[in-house]
């Protein structure tokens, strides 16, 4: 007995999606590691950011939506230092970048003014550098901006 024709429709679509999902977690994937290798990480808590997983979804400080997108990012108190990149400015989903009390140096990239879904950002207690990004600005749903001091 064959399917029906919707059935078969709905196959193929289902097929054509999946892998985009994945290219789009792949790509959240591919810059959170961006990050990882831009920090100094003392105490390993970076260890679980495997840029060969299929998804950032299983990492440790890392959440997702059910879209398997990063919706949030918690590495506050973690004793890491090193510098911010602007690939960060690709995780489109972000709602909450947590990066407050460690110790990140150097200028705040101007791509996270393209993380539009932000929510909050905490940088408090880091040594940035250099002006705050005009693209701020353009997080228009940012409800928590926590103090920091720059340099």
């Amino acid at each position: 007995m064959a399917a029906p024709r919707w059935v078969v429709w709905a196959l193929l679509l289902l097929r054509m999606l999946v892998p985009a999902a994945r290219v789009l977690a792949n790509m959240e994937g591919d810059a959170l590691h961006s990050l990882k290798i831009n920090l100094i990480d003392p105490n390993n808590v970076l260890q679980s950011w495997d840029p060969t997983l299929v998804n950032p979804c299983t990492w440790f400080h890392v959440t997702c939506n059910n879209d398997n997108s990063v919706i949030r990012v918690d590495l506050g108190n973690a004793a890491l230092s090193g510098t911010l990149v602007p690939q960060l400015g690709q995780l489109k989903n972000l709602q909450y970048l947590e990066l407050y009390s460690n110790n990140i140096s150097g200028t705040i990239p101007s791509e996270l003014g393209n993380l539009t879904n932000l929510v909050s950002l905490d940088l408090y207690l880091n040594n940035f550098t250099g002006p705050i990004p005009d693209s701020l600005g353009n997080l228009l749903k940012l409800r928590f901006l926590y103090a920091f001091s720059i340099y």
